[in-house]
């Protein structure tokens, strides 16, 4: 079977690793060095992030790299991005039919913005509540939102991992509440005591 365009001959994994270590996140994102899997491809590289306002936790998630040489059917490519990205919510949204399309149309709509071509995109969206009861009872009901996602990136044309980077770090932001920004552009904190929107 013949893939699409991975990266050029003269990029190695090692050098997407570099890109990966070396990208610049938004400083409301805090990215780990995690143990990445070892028997789902031949080379692989993992991270973990947690986004952050004014000292609380909003969201978090995971990134792995994966990439075989050969190739990988199911991939259609050689390499292949795996995300997971989970935030709290207002309660009302988890009874919402539609936020299972609009979670996943967040990962399509951010792929899209930064130009990050891609092939195979499968996943999950999974919102949950839970309410407390017993020795419990006392603590507030919780909701949150889960998106799993995998895609196949493309490089082509220029692009690079960066794109695929930037459009997972959206999808953290925009699952966390936070908007996505341009760039070199600083989100402004709000005010102690109003709202989060969404």
């Amino acid at each position: 079977m013949t893939f699409p365009p991975a990266l050029p001959q003269d990029h190695v994994f090692d050098d997407v690793v570099a890109e990966l270590k070396a990208y610049r996140w938004r400083r409301e994102v805090t990215i780990t060095e995690i143990p990445s899997p070892q028997r789902i491809a031949p080379h692989s590289a993992a991270i973990s992030a947690e986004v952050a306002v004014d000292g609380d936790e909003v969201g978090s998630g995971r990134l792995v790299l994966l990439h075989d040489p050969h190739g990988n059917d199911a991939w259609a490519g050689t390499y292949r991005l795996v995300s997971y990205a989970r935030a709290d919510v207002d309660l009302e949204m988890v009874t919402d039919p539609l936020l299972a399309e609009v979670g996943w149309g967040w990962l399509v709509e951010a792929l899209e913005q930064r130009h990050a071509t891609y092939v195979a995109a499968s996943g999950t969206v999974t919102a949950v509540s839970s309410r407390c009861f017993g020795e419990m009872s006392g603590d507030p009901d919780r909701a949150e939102v889960e998106i799993r996602a995998s895609w196949t990136p493309l490089f082509e044309d220029g692009v690079t991992l960066g794109a695929h980077l930037g459009a997972w770090q959206d999808l953290l932001c925009l699952t966390a509440g936070l908007p996505p920004l341009p760039e070199g552009v600083v989100l402004l904190t709000p005010r102690p005591g109003s709202n989060r929107g969404r």
